[in-house]
């Protein structure tokens, strides 16, 4: 069966109205037909009606269905198999029947099954199934005739939704966890407050930060997430540009927690007084927005830990606590954790500190370098957080091998990040997403940062504005949650060295002043872009799912072409990877995966541009860096009326 995670031990995921497929290999011995059906059951353990199920392939024993969650909570499904001696009665009489072959006694074998299925089918569509058991045994009419009235429209509709269902078996309940929607579906934006400051007080506060909301509510993003607000040490302090000297000006690192004023369950007092940070969630509440804040278990040489639970740590031979590294990068400023001291007393701290954030109103936790713990701690505390708040989100900050990213996503972080910035290339992005879009979606759930503090790809680098804009696209299509770090809007890409990933001058070390307002006026950002990017997806339910992705051929390398569908609605993407140059392609869609006849030929409406343009089954396209990067079409159906004007491609 499919899904199933680590063996059914952990459940399959989904949120209240995501479509997914269930499937299982269901076979028998013998010639007779068999059918399969999908069974779910909510929380309360009530079954609902049962969804059938589809042979895939013809010959491949191979069964699916779409089945859709309703509430969140626990559920389980079950696979059902059975032999369907109807199925089995109606293949055989169309062959024997023409042929003369025991004409009588088939028809009169079929009226036995039929008035046999009567008997479970609801009492106001059983004259239909019975009459046409009438008819079979009527001798007075001929053969065909009888056979093609139980063959009928009608009596099959009957019959598909109550079969007569024998030597029936079920597979063991697996289970499905249905979260609430903004575990798969969002848009991030991450900014440091203590960057938004004043002419008069460069150091930002919550309140100052506050005033930031309004034009991240503007642009459409649902989430604002935050570094780390805690106090921040001063022993080892990193300067600007990640120096190991530190001046009296440097503000420090926020992954560095913690000092005499406080640690992880403290807000940094530059910052202002938890009474601040309520007003900022507050605020940000009003305008629509979560808070997501970070949760890095890692402490500066400074945090009350060091001295109150020095077990806490890893000691070298000289009795000196040992700092992070992850060579060649060293991190004199920070304290890793030891765990195998006091798991106990590790995890009741941690569940501690996430209670007391989510009492001031944090539901979201973006937990740092995850892989760089037991995944045993991160199964226990989030199975203890989720068991009495089931709607708090855990996305694992964890760039780091496959097989550990996909194991955190299994244990119960509910989102994570990806390998998606490192993926530039069509072929690259291809198979990546067919892999993030097919079984492991049943469990993890990417979240698409187009940028973080730590990572400027040597694409935007280089790519400039253009490949800003067409990274922006494809987060925001490729992925039900994307997200951004404070100047992506304004195409900020200086590195600091080249060939590295860090900025210059870059924010983790230094206060950065921007001037939104200027940067608007002077045309320097891409905002409204990010703007209109976030509306498509909220009016187009096609881009809030990961499942349902198809990619199309284009006949350059630098050209992608993709679709998604949720019921009606699909979105059809065409995008220039290639943001030094202009590239012409012919895109040959596949349209029964649009929905569509390959004979059919149908508006498309670019909502980028709103132009609309007729597409059939290959089409010519001209993707321009800086003027048109993609195409974001909303396919239409003939029927639907056309918005615009513009020529036919």
């Amino acid at each position: 069966m499919r899904p199933v995670v680590q063996h059914g031990r952990r459940p399959a995921k989904a949120v209240p109205g995501e479509s997914f497929e269930v499937s299982a290999t269901v076979f028998r011995e013998g010639h007779d037909a068999v059918a399969a059906n999908v069974v779910l059951r909510d929380p309360r353990g009530r079954p609902g009606p049962w969804t059938p199920m589809r042979e895939l392939a013809p010959g491949t024993d191979r069964w699916g269905a779409t089945v859709t969650a309703g509430e969140t909570g626990r559920w389980t499904y079950t696979v059902e198999a059975w032999s369907d001696p109807v199925a089995t009665w109606r293949h055989l009489a169309q062959i024997k029947i023409p042929a003369g072959i025991d004409t009588g006694l088939v028809l009169a074998e079929g009226a036995l099954l039929y008035e046999r299925a009567a008997a479970g089918v609801p009492e106001e569509q059983r004259p239909i199934v019975l009459e046409t058991a009438a008819v079979l045994r009527d001798e007075d009419r001929p053969a065909p005739w009888r056979l093609a009235a139980a063959l009928s429209p009608e009596v099959d509709a009957v019959l598909s939704r109550h079969p007569l269902r024998e030597l029936v078996t079920a597979s063991d309940p697996l289970p499905l966890l249905v979260e609430r929607e903004r575990a798969l579906y969002g848009s991030w934006y991450e900014f440091f407050p203590r960057s938004e400051g004043t002419p008069e007080q460069p150091h930002g506060t919550f309140r100052t930060a506050a005033r930031r909301l309004p034009a991240i509510a503007d642009m459409g993003f649902d989430v604002v997430y935050l570094p780390p607000v805690h106090p921040i040490g001063t022993t080892h302090r990193k300067g600007r540009n990640n120096t190991l000297t530190a001046t009296a000006e440097d503000v420090g690192v926020p992954w560095a927690i913690g000092s005499p004023e406080g640690g992880h369950d403290a807000v940094h007092p530059g910052l202002g007084t938890l009474e601040d940070f309520d007003h900022f969630v507050t605020h940000a509440r009003e305008l629509g927005l979560e808070v997501a804040l970070d949760f890095a278990l890692q402490c500066s040489p400074d945090h009350p830990w060091v001295h109150k639970h020095p077990e806490w740590f890893h000691h070298r031979p000289d009795g000196t606590i040992a700092h992070a590294e992850n060579p060649p990068k060293k991190y004199q400023d920070i304290y890793p954790i030891a765990f195998d001291a006091d798991l106990d007393g590790l995890t009741a701290e941690t569940v501690r500190i996430l209670r007391h954030w989510m009492d001031h109103g944090v539901r979201i936790f973006r937990v740092d370098n995850p892989h760089t713990k037991p995944v045993m701690f991160w199964e226990r505390v989030i199975a203890e957080i989720n068991h009495q708040d089931p709607d708090v989100i855990f996305l694992a900050e964890a760039f780091t091998r496959p097989a550990m990213m996909r194991t955190l996503a299994q244990i119960g972080f509910q989102q994570s990040y990806t390998y998606f910035t490192w993926r530039n290339g069509k072929q690259e992005l291809t198979e990546y997403l067919t892999e993030l879009s097919g079984e492991t979606s049943s469990y993890m759930r990417p979240n698409f940062f187009a940028n973080t503090p730590d990572i400027l790809h040597a694409y935007l680098q280089h790519g400039h504005r253009p490949a800003f804009e067409v990274r922006a696209v494809l987060a925001a299509t490729l992925s039900p949650t994307w997200g951004i770090y404070s100047g992506y809007e304004l195409c900020e890409n200086t590195p600091l060295r080249e060939g590295g990933e860090e900025y210059l001058d870059s924010e983790k070390y230094q206060l950065t002043s921007r001037d939104w307002q200027a940067a608007a006026r002077e045309g320097r950002t891409i905002a409204p872009l990010i703007t209109t990017l976030n509306t498509i997806r909220r009016e187009h339910p096609a881009l809030r799912q990961l499942r349902d992705l198809h990619f199309h051929h284009a006949d350059q390398d630098a050209v992608i072409a993709y679709s998604k569908r949720s019921g009606s609605n699909t979105v059809l993407v065409v995008a220039n990877l290639d943001p030094h140059h202009t590239q012409e392609a012919t895109v040959s869609l596949d349209m029964p995966q649009l929905g569509l006849n390959w004979h059919e030929s149908v508006p498309v409406r670019d909502l980028l541009t709103g132009e609309t343009y007729h597409w059939g089954r290959a089409n010519y396209v001209r993707l321009e860096p800086g003027h048109r990067p993609a195409h974001v079409f909303s396919v239409l159906r003939p029927s639907t009326p056309q918005i615009g004007g513009s020529p036919t491609i």
